[in-house]
């Protein structure tokens, strides 16, 4: 029946919002209770490292967890450990205790984006992948922007909205739950390839996707310092944090325009230039004007979002259509080493330099990854715009999610609908298969005979 696919997919797509906005929320309503308690940078980049080192673990292990009691328990596991985590924060003062706290986030949310992720491979298809794709996106970075304007709801100081984080958290359990599904099979890949083999083909994308982590996990561990620091009120922090985040939306579609039209060696460039200087431009705007500030800030972390996806792209156009997914998660493990690097690398800076020197060291790795790109372009060979593989804006909080949804993925397979919904008849089922292709989003127009077709990317489809 069409109505138990709908419901399904939609049980899926507010879960992960809840999820990820709940997750965004108490991200930084952490980092601004520290930085309101004046604890020390480079403690707390100890403390927000943790929850990096979490959910690599719970990515490692979460799948063994649902093998073991099923879907619907593990999720429920996961859940209770993250609410509760979070109810306890505001319980103890104990540095140690928030580390351990934070470790423990990160595995449950690592688990429960597991067990998300496991859900999406139920019900995507071949003809609807690109629409869900999308639309998981945009689920994502609304969520994110949501999380953030919650703070200024409340006293972050107070125990009140780690309840309301907790509350949130916990109610994304609720769809999931509901939905009328069988639960899926686990079917991770434990394909990769080696590092020295990237480093070889693609060193380009390797170090882009380390310095993604690096700049990522540093704005959303200490971004809250920082406006804590230069004497940002609460509720002008939730501007300043939505703003930055809600910027990886607008810049999805331009980034792809020119992504599939030039040569994304040159692109890498420019974006980490411009990454420096927004950067700068933070430092020396943070104390004349709030929307400056916001401006500067809104775009040095919407360029910032688009270095792990063009660097996706770059290790791409360099690999065989069957080396796709083990080398994208080769460039995952990157990111994942950079994420755990960029707390303690910017709460350092801090220390060094003071609230600034998150920017300064900021803009000092975006200038290096920038440079090397620039000399990377020329000792290279560059490959052809028409043979590049299409851009896709991929956001790295839920990359599990995003490998098995790309549409570049060509290991993918249909998952007949009887299988999903094994009570569903005959003609249900059809039904349902029909309802998926009116999903599936507009081919582009065919190019002329004497040129080959080039891939229109996802952005530019919408």
């Amino acid at each position: 029946m069409i109505k138990r696919l709908v419901v399904s997919l939609s049980s899926l797509i507010f879960s992960v919002f809840l999820l990820m906005g709940g997750n965004s929320f108490v991200m930084t309503l952490l980092g601004v209770n520290l930085g309101l308690k004046k604890i020390e940078p480079t403690l707390i980049g100890s403390i927000m490292v943790c929850y990096s080192i979490g959910f690599v673990l719970g990515s490692l292990y979460g799948p063994k967890v649902i093998v073991r009691v099923g879907h619907i328990r593990a999720f429920a596991v996961f859940s209770a450990v993250l609410a509760s985590s979070t109810l306890l924060f505001p319980l103890t003062e104990s540095i140690i205790v928030w580390a351990l706290l934070r470790a423990l986030s990160g595995i449950a949310i690592a688990g429960s984006l597991v067990v998300i992720e496991s859900w999406f491979s139920a019900v995507v298809s071949n003809e609807n992948r690109a629409t869900l794709f999308f639309t998981y996106q945009i689920c994502v970075y609304l969520a994110a922007t949501a999380g953030q304007l919650m703070i200024g709801l409340t006293d972050p100081a107070a125990f009140v909205p780690f309840t309301l984080g907790a509350i949130v958290l916990t109610a994304a359990l609720v769809p999931l739950s509901l939905s009328r599904m069988e639960a899926p099979t686990i079917e991770h890949s434990e394909q990769r390839l080696s590092i020295k083999s990237i480093i070889k083909d693609s060193p380009l994308g390797l170090l882009a996707s380390l310095s993604s982590g690096i700049l990522i996990s540093s704005f959303y561990s200490m971004g809250p310092v920082f406006a804590i620091e230069v004497g940002l009120p609460v509720t002008q922090l939730s501007y300043f944090m939505a703003a930055s985040v809600f910027t990886f939306i607008l810049f999805a579609w331009p980034l792809g325009r020119l992504c599939d039209k030039l040569d994304r060696n040159k692109i890498m460039v420019w974006i980490n230039m411009l990454i420096a200087a927004s950067a700068l431009g933070v430092v020396f705007s943070g104390h004349l004007h709030l929307w400056l500030l916001i401006g500067f800030s809104s775009l040095f972390m919407g360029m910032v979002a688009a270095i792990y996806p063009v660097a996706v792209a770059i290790t791409n156009d360099r690999m065989e259509a069957h080396q796709i997914v083990a080398a994208s998660t080769t460039l995952l493990l990157s990111y994942g080493l950079g994420s755990s690097l960029g707390p303690l690398f910017s709460s350092s800076m801090m220390t060094l330099l003071g609230a600034e020197g998150l920017y300064y060291g900021c803009a000092g790795v975006a200038f290096l990854l920038g440079v090397y790109a620039w000399i990377w372009q020329w000792r290279s060979k560059s490959v052809p715009v028409l043979e590049q593989a299409h851009y896709i804006q991929t956001p790295v909080e839920t990359a599990g999610i995003i490998v098995e949804l790309d549409p570049r993925n060509e290991e993918f397979v249909d998952v007949p609908l009887e299988e999903v919904f094994p009570d569903m008849e005959a003609e249900e089922i059809a039904e349902a298969q029909a309802s998926q292709m009116e999903l599936e989003l507009p081919e582009p127009e065919p190019e002329p005979e004497e040129k080959p077709p080039v891939e229109q990317s996802l952005a530019t489809n919408i």
